[in-house]
């Protein structure tokens, strides 16, 4: 009589964890490293700059993220900083077999800085789920610049994230008063989800742009003209603007965004690693 052995417990899969904290000072007139913690797959890269500015460049050391990953960064900008936090790369979103990706964003902005918060895009592919956080302290007179975007599944190479979940909180504070609050869902039949003229209308790339400082209102009327080619819209009320972007694909996204981005700096570019 043949005999059927259960196979022995399964060694619970590795899971990606990381911590990064940066925390800015002037000194001299210029914006500079005050601390510095990385531990685990995240990683802070601080390249040479030519200006007052400082520049930072997030890693995720372990190519990308899946189910039960954890990664958490933190900014502290010092007053009269200015700070820019970049991506090395696209945050790939890979299909998770339990539980969900995790990555939280916690900024705070002193008196007089300026922090523009620009990762890259996050690329979920099919039966990816995604939880991120961003949430943000800014002094009286802080400027403050953030970016995030989502492209389903990698277009240029004829996949789409029919399945999955994406989940996205924002928290943003003045002076300790809430300005701006936002919860996005999309959960099951993504593609589906995303075909509803309410939603995407079949687009499968978007962003959100938050800006709250002294140009705000000023940059307004100059937006439409760089938004033609997307599905778009931007709004500004209560010394805060937002734009909302949703494109064919990934790449003419990212042409709206680096327009929309330099507008919102001043002329400046964007970071080098933004790469088209």
């Amino acid at each position: 009589m043949q005999q059927h052995h259960q196979p022995a417990d399964r060694p619970a899969p590795q899971r990606a964890r990381g911590k990064g904290r940066l925390v800015t000072k002037q000194s001299a007139g210029r914006s500079r490293l005050a601390e510095l913690f990385q531990d685990g797959c995240a990683k802070i890269r601080l390249p040479e700059t030519f200006d007052a500015s400082l520049e930072a460049i997030l890693i995720n050391s372990s190519g990308g993220l899946t189910g039960g990953d954890r990664i958490d960064w933190e900014l502290q900008a010092g007053a009269g900083t200015d700070v820019t936090v970049t991506t090395q790369a696209n945050e790939k979103i890979y299909k998770a077999a339990a539980d969900t990706a995790r990555l939280t964003s916690r900024i705070s902005a002193g008196e007089g800085s300026r922090v523009c918060w620009l990762p890259q895009e996050s690329i979920l592919f099919d039966r990816a789920s995604l939880t991120r956080e961003l949430s943000v302290d800014l002094a009286h007179d802080a400027e403050f610049l953030a970016v995030e975007a989502v492209i389903l599944g990698r277009t240029a190479m004829g996949e789409a994230a029919r399945q999955g979940l994406f989940r996205d909180r924002w928290r943003i504070r003045r002076a300790g008063k809430l300005i701006h609050a936002e919860e996005v869902r999309m959960e099951g039949p993504i593609a589906e989800i995303g075909r509803r003229p309410a939603v995407l209308s079949g687009r499968v790339a978007f962003a959100t742009v938050f800006y709250s400082g002294p140009l705000a209102e000023a940059v307004l009327p100059r937006l439409p003209g760089l938004l033609d080619d997307g599905y778009c819209g931007a709004s500004h009320w209560q010394d805060k603007l937002v734009v909302r972007i949703a494109a064919t694909d990934g790449f003419a996204l990212r042409k709206i965004l680096v327009s929309v981005i330099s507008l919102l700096r001043n002329g400046a570019p964007v970071p080098k690693v933004w790469n088209i």
